[in-house]
């Protein structure tokens, strides 16, 4: 794709413990594939595969960037353990510990994550993931839920679209990519 696109960032949300590895490896080529930039978390899980998966992609011309949650609140600026995973190619070490269910908190850095990317794309996690899924709809961001078990999604808004498939994904991307391109 060409260096054009790259200048908009998709953030990938998901669980930092479960990698969700299939769908998050199908998201992660579809990103580098469309020549985005990959934006995660930085940790574990989910944020791991779609990352290592995109990294792996030959010819993308997008980096994966993590945001970078700090230890807690004794320690602003110490990363925290295990962030951020080897794959990220832009750490932005954040003063901001709270994450889970505290994810709304105006002390987690999950408002970065959501207002960083031109679309969010959310695959199954914990409270952690379902609070950016309401930040998305707060801000008003584009956001899409992808998970061929709904019942693994299911406490997550109700207003937030689902898709079931890869090619929902494809869609939903290359619908916001088209908005903001004009």
């Amino acid at each position: 794709m060409t260096a054009t696109l790259a200048r908009h960032t998709v953030g990938v949300m998901g669980s930092g413990t479960d990698p969700h590895e299939v769908l998050a490896r199908a998201v992660g080529e579809l990103l580098a594939d469309l020549g985005v930039n990959l934006l995660t978390g930085g940790g574990g899980g989910t944020m791991t595969a779609v990352s290592r998966a995109f990294v792996q992609r030959p010819r993308r011309c997008g980096i994966v960037i993590g945001i970078i949650p700090c230890e807690d609140e004794a320690h602003r600026g110490t990363p925290k353990h295990g962030y951020p995973n080897p794959f990220v190619e832009l750490a932005i070490v954040t003063h901001l510990p709270y994450s889970g269910s505290d994810g709304t908190h105006d002390l987690s850095r999950n408002h970065i994550n959501v207002l960083s990317s031109t679309a969010i794309v959310a695959l199954p996690g914990g409270d952690g993931t379902a609070s950016e899924v309401t930040l998305a709809l707060r801000y008003g961001k584009p956001v899409v839920v992808f998970s061929a078990e709904p019942t693994l999604v299911a406490h997550f808004p109700a207003a937030a679209d689902r898709v079931t498939s890869i090619d929902g994904v494809r869609q939903f991307v290359c619908d916001c990519l088209k908005r903001v391109r004009g």
